[in-house]
């Protein structure tokens, strides 16, 4: 899987996907930070990523539709600290092998993965 990390969460979450077998490259490496979510998306969806976030912002499937594009994941960890969200994301990563998040908005919780599916 190819992953886009927000700028929410830390580079240090990078080698924890790369030793999963994931391409994965950053709002950092690409001198986005700062940059309006919706360009966040943008240079996502035209590098075949998949966005992971910490942002709400990105649940509104309205404001940022999947169907057919690499899909959104919002990791919501119990507690806003590095090793609750890499210990969230971590019950998510055998999921994540398959690309099954492609076309859907995931919401990552501790335990679980909630689907949005959009209608196409």
């Amino acid at each position: 899987m190819k992953f886009k990390l927000d700028e929410d969460l830390s580079p240090r979450l990078v080698s924890i996907l790369r030793e999963g077998g994931h391409d994965v490259d950053t709002v950092r490496d690409e001198s986005l930070l700062g940059a309006t979510d919706v360009a966040v998306w943008t240079a996502a969806c035209e590098t075949d990523r998949t966005l992971l976030t910490l942002d709400l912002d990105f649940s509104n499937p309205l404001r940022f539709p999947t169907a057919g594009t690499p899909g959104i994941a919002i990791v919501r960890p119990p507690r806003p600290l590095l090793a609750s969200i890499e210990a969230t994301l971590r019950t998510a990563l055998p999921r994540l092998v398959d690309g099954s998040v492609r076309g859907r908005l995931w919401i990552i919780e501790a335990g679980r993965i909630r689907e949005h599916t959009p209608e196409e």
